[in-house]
């Protein structure tokens, strides 16, 4: 049977399971979802219909983007479009079952949307709701929709069309097409695909390589793996599309092993591809042989960097190379090798599929089509975000994010991972594209995004993440081995109160050499969340240099909490949470901190529901350090 023949077999099936008479039961069965208890409401799905005699399919998916609701259960009960459901737990599993399969409740209490243009009996069009109504899905199109283990379900949403298509018109046009697209790398660097294809294209020698970046190590940062758990074959497809144009037979997914599920789905997704004739010698009769290999990752982060993730395929210690010569011309094995990440090359099976105007219909002059963000910290809803190029940084995080958690003001937010540096509240508006985010002093990175409240102290945050760019680096050029490591005394001093004024010049003229001297992307990267922190909060160091004091309460050798009598009302919860006893006070009474006890854990700050534990000011500071 030809592929065109599956497809149409895939596409009709698909639509019977649209059109049946039966229920029909999505369970969100990706990470995020299984850490939230997805397998335990699966196992009511299956265990609670047959008991009740209710026929009904129950298919599982990848993840929607909604990690701040998981788990997540779609029911479609015929004639009604389907609803979706969130924090369903075993007990609300039941009461879903019994409620609306059963005596036909909707249950719009645990409603979140409807999966269609009209709402339904109160219940608002998922795709009107604020999370979703300022998004424009198109590499998660198909997450949380299929089943990521089912070949047809793929091939039923234009799965393997764009493949057809590069077959059809020839390598060349294949590049000219994502040329015309204006895609540009979405691991971070932001650098055009089509000319790093046609470099390595153009080398010289007939052993080529492509290889898959899927390492993904920046902390709070989850895009790819919920692509590959979700829609496994979109990354197949576009690795077959790109080996194609550069003229490479072998390829690699290095992908860390810390992601279980999607190594998982990946093999599976290899598997169903050779079965069908897609992966292999003579793939589709048009004299292209491709083989996808599977490259275990050991977690480093600095393996994230192209020539030192080559080194680890190539069985050596992870460390990266100088360049020039490039990858494109001499890479894995010393032969032209590509190094594209999981959403670029997902990115390329759209733009084949769908040509490179449809591609470009989103997005800026110079950062064109969508972009996925892992959307992490002190936001409302955490998860995953699909955004044209361009959408600013408010939008993101108030209009798709719902704002701040508790309502608090906003500070700042980091992009790019613990390579990036924070934006404060002032530059809101950013748009978010690879220059703007540059021009601002941040990067792009895979799409990482940690929102940060007023109780964040950004010189601890600076030490947070410089702590672990130092830790992860190679060691291999001086710069970062020794540089990190002294950024990162001068930090920890200065939270310690053991700063002074002129640490905090020292930090950006160290931070600018480590930056120009490095020899990859880790150390020339790794200063910016220091730079940043400066540049926009200098007067958060000076406090914790000059006043000897921590303006959010952070620092404990700077910090004294007390009690504002004014506020408090005496009910007693902040006595109730301190570890130590370090509070007195009746009820109904202002209560008081005995500073000689406190620990400085923050704890009575945490449990006061009115505000009234807060941080002293630096005049009560001064006189206690005095």
């Amino acid at each position: 049977m030809s592929l065109e023949d599956t497809r149409a077999n895939a596409q009709q099936q698909w639509q019977a399971l649209q059109d049946s008479d039966k229920p029909v039961i999505l369970v969100g069965t990706a990470t995020c979802g299984r850490a939230a208890g997805a397998l335990e409401v699966l196992d009511v799905f299956r265990d609670e219909l047959p008991r009740r005699g209710i026929d009904a399919t129950i298919v599982e998916v990848g993840c929607l983007g909604l990690c701040y609701v998981e788990p997540l259960v779609c029911i479609t009960k015929p004639p009604r479009p389907g609803i979706c459901y969130t924090n369903v737990t075993p007990k609300k599993a039941v009461a879903l079952i019994e409620g609306y399969l059963v005596n036909d409740d909707c249950q719009a209490g645990m409603a979140l949307g409807v999966l269609g243009d009209q709402g339904l009996e109160g219940i608002a069009p998922l795709l009107e709701t604020p999370v979703f109504k300022h998004q424009v899905r198109r590499t998660l199109a198909r997450c949380g929709v299929i089943d990521p283990s089912n070949f047809d379900h793929y091939l039923a949403h234009d799965g393997y069309a764009g493949l057809t298509k590069a077959l059809k018109v020839g390598p060349e046009q294949v590049i000219e097409e994502v040329k015309n697209s204006g895609l540009r790398g979405r691991g971070g660097a932001g650098f055009p695909t089509w000319r790093k294809w046609q470099l390595c294209r153009e080398a010289p020698g007939d052993e080529k390589y492509l290889v898959c970046n899927a390492d993904e190590g920046d902390p709070g940062a989850f895009m790819n793996r919920s692509l590959l758990e979700g829609d496994p074959h979109a990354l197949l497809e576009g690795m077959l599309i790109a080996g194609y144009a550069i003229g490479a037979e072998t390829s690699y997914i290095y992908c860390r092993a810390e992601y279980p599920l999607a190594l998982e789905r990946v093999r599976m997704a290899i598997d169903q591809a050779k079965q069908h004739g897609l992966l292999g010698e003579d793939i589709l009769g048009s004299g292209f042989n491709f083989h996808i290999k599977v490259k275990e990752g050991a977690g480093a982060f600095v393996c994230g960097e192209e020539t030192a993730l080559i080194a680890s395929i190539e069985g050596e210690r992870g460390m990266p190379r100088s360049r020039p010569p490039f990858p494109a011309v001499a890479g894995l094995w010393q032969k032209p090798t590509i190094i594209n990440n999981v959403e670029t090359l997902a990115g390329v099976a759209l733009i084949l599929q769908h040509g490179a105007d449809w591609f470009a219909e989103y997005g800026t002059e110079q950062s064109k089509g969508t972009k996925t963000f892992a959307l992490v910290g002190q936001v409302k809803n955490t998860g995953l975000v699909e955004v044209p190029m361009g959408t600013t940084l408010r939008k993101m995080i108030f209009d798709i994010g719902g704002g701040v958690l508790g309502d608090k003001p906003f500070k700042a937010v980091q992009t790019g991972g613990p390579s990036g540096g924070c934006i404060p509240a002032s530059l809101l508006d950013t748009p978010v594209d690879y220059d703007s985010l540059a021009a601002a002093g941040s990067i792009m990175g895979s799409g990482g995004m940690v929102v940060m409240d007023e109780d964040t102290c950004m010189v601890d945050f600076a030490r947070y993440f410089l702590d672990f760019a130092q830790k992860e680096s190679c060691g291999k050029c001086v710069p970062c081995r020794l540089g990190t490591k002294q950024l990162l005394d001068i930090l920890t001093d200065i939270t310690q109160g053991k700063g002074t004024t002129e640490d905090i010049d020292l930090l950006v003229e160290l931070g600018e050499a480590i930056k120009m001297g490095s020899l990859c992307g880790l150390g020339q990267t790794a200063p910016n969340p220091v730079l940043t922190t400066i540049r926009y909060f200098r007067d958060e160091y000076e406090a914790h240099v000059i006043d000897k004091r921590c303006p959010s309460g952070t620092c404990r050798a700077l910090t004294q909490f007390v009690i504002v009598p004014e506020t408090c009302t005496g009910c007693g919860l902040c006595r109730a949470a301190c570890p130590v006893e370090a509070i007195l006070g009746e009820k109904k009474a202002t209560h008081e901190i005995i500073d000689e006890r406190c620990t400085r854990c923050g704890a009575c700050r945490e449990a006061c529901p009115f505000g009234a534990v807060t941080v002293a000011e630096a005049k009560q500071d001064k006189q206690l350090s005095g």
